[in-house]
This record gives structure tokens, sequence and C-alpha cells, in this order.
């Protein structure tokens, strides 16, 4: 896997729009595999509305953003109403993000968000366009990154080091289970533990550290009565699917 854009490839193009596009598309199309399964992604033709990627073989679409130097806390994306629509069927691909230095056009950061990921909490809605605008009104949205769990966060390459292959097949495959249809009423609750989790930044916790949170996710969830009750319930969910391992008297650890 190299680490540093071709930038021949961008010589014939004036806008610094169409020169990013190029080489961070170039690149991913030479050094990326698909985290699902490991054969290489293909680019898709020009111009297509949602994803710039896929698998030929077990058929995930990767939709690519980039950023000089940082990807940051959010990442702008389409229209707002289409992006809620498509969560709701789950018709999204899962992001490759990228982060580059314009000084050596050498790679940052690396790392994919797999769709099961994706649910409207984490979706910004922005202002519409000004009436001067070409597109008056038109109403975009942001993808929040800081609403992603850690785990939703694969990394190929981290601080310009390369992570081994078995780990980022092993991340992906680890949070299959929020794929299943029968979780679209609990997943937000799911990753509101998870990021509690996170929060704590360790690998062993106990039942009254995820209860501190108990406001936090009374004001995110002020319908649920049973606060403390539904934290529970998702931890022992966590812990059927093999993402957490149970070390008794109410203490947990990160598998």
């Amino acid at each position: 896997m190299k680490l540093r854009l071709e930038t021949e490839l961008s010589v014939q193009y004036k806008s610094s729009s169409q020169k990013a596009r190029v080489l961070t598309e170039s690149w991913v199309a030479s050094n990326i595999y698909c985290p699902a399964c490991g054969i290489d992604v293909i680019k898709y033709e020009s111009n297509r509305p949602v994803a710039d990627f896929y698998c030929a073989k077990c058929e995930e679409e990767y939709e690519l953003k980039s950023k000089i130097n940082s990807i940051g806390s959010k990442i702008v994306d389409g229209a707002y109403k289409t992006m809620l629509v498509r969560l709701a069927s789950n018709d999204v691909p899962s992001l490759f993000l990228l982060s580059y230095s314009l000084r050596d056009y050498s790679v940052l950061d690396f790392f994919t968000i797999p769709k099961h990921f994706f649910v409207a909490d984490i979706i910004e809605k922005r202002p519409p366009l000004s009436p001067s605008a070409r597109r008056a009104g038109w109403v975009g949205c942001n993808i929040l990154l800081y609403g992603v769990p850690s785990s939703g966060r694969i990394f190929y390459i981290k601080n310009r080091q390369i992570e081994p292959k078995k780990a980022v097949i092993g991340a992906w495959k680890k949070t299959l289970f929020l794929r299943d249809k029968k979780l679209n009423l609990d997943k937000g609750w799911i990753l509101d533990i998870m990021r509690c989790i996170d929060t704590l930044g360790k690998k062993e916790f106990n039942l009254d550290e995820i209860y501190a949170f108990e406001k936090e996710l009374s004001v995110a969830h002020p319908n649920n009565k049973h606060i403390k009750d539904k934290m529970r319930q998702q931890l022992q969910f966590l812990r059927d699917k093999g993402y957490l391992g149970f070390i008794g008297k109410g203490s947990y650890k990160l598998i």
C-alpha cells in the first residue's frame, strides 16, 4: 500500500476540486481493498449519484470523502431529506474517509465507517441556501462523525501507519450484527451505549460507571422512563453478540 498520491495524474486539471477528486479516487482504486471480504474495490463510472466504489464479490458500496490535513468532526454530504429517506430504506453506502498533506501529498489517515453505523441522529440539517444562490432554498446535511462509536471507525492507515489487513476485516465483521433489521428501533440506543463505553476510555468497566450516563441518555430519549433498565438491556445485547464479555458482579470488558 502506497502512502503518497500520484500528483502527475492531476496535471491536466485546473480546478483544485477536480485535482483532489482525481488524485484521491485514483489512490483508493490502486490501494484499497473491501473491508468486508478483502478483494480490491472497483471505481464506479463518473457521476454516479451516491457511491464511488464497489466490491464485485460482496456488493458492498462506498462513498469517498477526502480532506486536507484532518477529516474533522463532520463531513458535508448531500440533500438532507434524501439522506433521511435512504437511511429509512437502508439504501446508503459505507464511507471511505481520506486525509492527506498538501505539502507532500502523503496520506495521513484512511478509514471506513460501515453503513450500519448511520442513524438519523448523526445527520445534521444544514441551513437552506440563500435566495441568491443558484440552488436557492436547497437544504443539505452534514454527517456528524463524533456521533460514531470508535468501533465504527475502522482504520487502514492511522497517523501514516498501515494497519494489518486481518485487523481491518476483523473489525468490520465485529459489528455486522448491527445490520439486523429487527434492531431498527433500538439501534440508536445500542450506539449510545457504545459511545458511553468509549467515553470511559478503558477495556473493563462496571454497571455503575455506565449508570453515570443516565442523565445524558434521559435527555436523548425523553420518552423512556426506565433508562437504567434500557441501559442494562443494551449491555446484555452487546454481550450476547460478542462485543462485550461479562466478568461477573456487574462488570464487563470489551472484546
